[in-house]
């Protein structure tokens, strides 16, 4: 990966948040019209990415050359500066979002903990956000984590290429479930698997902490009814929508459309994620791939925003 990616909006980045004023404005009355025509105050976004400038290079470094890796290209629609991807969220009407962080290595988790608390400080409307990886002293950096306000955390299996089941975790994801602090788990196999990614390792976790309360990635692309099983086995377990039922998804990984009744019958634990700012199409693609769906409007209220503003103790209004 380089370590150099400038802050240049090109292509779809251009066209979709980096182009004129009139252009992003015209977005933003898009979307802001959309959770208007539902009544709703805002939307409650709980899987947006921000991160160490020099982490954030390498993470787009990688999504430039995925193409190589899946076949497909994977332009970064919001390649903007920090304070313009926060602006775009608040034009958008985004309550509330993460800074998903995560490590690929030892050594990093704490450190991506320490710039999240001080992000979250400067930027209220975004949920405290922390991480983890199996290693010595993970368990005492996750409490002092939960103990100082961390409010959710992310785990990236793929990533991290780590077993959810290691034992140095054990005293973090116990910590975690007494808490109640939600952990977003990247623990599907897309868009490439991993050696721990799937279905069959977070089952075995649950197993052992049936309270931890976790958020499964991209509804869990591409094993999506494994995932639906473990929701409705576990009241702790919801999904997050990101990148799911779009047509980017949909053309390489699409949701069985004979699970989208299981779907309504969660409707109180999937919650609205957007991968924002590394979609590779507009924000309110997301939005618009949720409501054609057609589960209904109680079902889209719920999603994007009442869920999310339940399980973090925000405000109705």
């Amino acid at each position: 990966m380089c370590d150099e990616v400038g802050e240049e909006t090109g292509g779809a980045a251009g066209r979709a948040a980096g182009g004129a004023d009139g252009e992003r404005a015209g977005e933003a009355a898009e979307v802001r019209a959309f959770w208007e025509g539902l009544g709703l105050p805002g939307l409650v976004d709980v899987h947006t990415h921000f991160m160490p400038e020099r982490v954030l290079r390498k993470v787009w470094a990688y999504f430039d050359a995925v193409g190589p890796l899946t076949g497909r290209e994977w332009p970064i629609s919001y390649r903007l500066a920090e304070e313009q991807r926060v602006g775009v969220l608040r034009e958008f009407g985004v309550r509330a979002f993460t800074a998903m962080l995560y490590p690929h290595k030892p050594g990093m988790a704490a450190w991506l903990n320490a710039w999240g608390a001080e992000f979250a400080g400067r930027t209220p409307d975004c949920l405290r956000t922390a991480t983890l990886f199996p290693e010595d002293g993970v368990g005492e950096y996750v409490r002092e984590a939960v103990e100082s306000g961390a409010q959710v955390f992310k785990s990236h299996l793929q990533v991290g290429g780590y077993d959810p089941n290691d034992p140095r975790l054990d005293p973090a994801w116990g910590l975690l479930a007494e808490a109640g602090v939600p952990v977003v788990m990247h623990c599907g196999s897309g868009p490439v698997p991993g050696k721990h990614t799937g279905p069959e390792p977070v089952g075995r976790l649950l197993a052992r902490h049936p309270r931890l309360p976790l958020v499964v990635a991209h509804m869990g692309m591409p094993e999506y009814a494994d995932f639906l099983d473990l929701a409705e086995r576990y009241d702790e377990v919801r999904l997050d929508t990101t990148m799911a039922f779009t047509d980017f998804s949909e053309s390489a990984m699409p949701y069985p459309v004979e699970a989208r009744a299981r779907l309504a019958g969660l409707g109180d634990r999937v919650l609205l994620g957007t991968d924002f700012p590394n979609i590779p199409y507009p924000y309110g693609h997301q939005l618009e791939a949720l409501a054609r769906l057609e589960l209904g409007d109680d079902w889209l209220r719920a999603v994007c925003h009442g869920n999310g503003a339940r399980l973090f103790g925000l405000p109705a209004r």
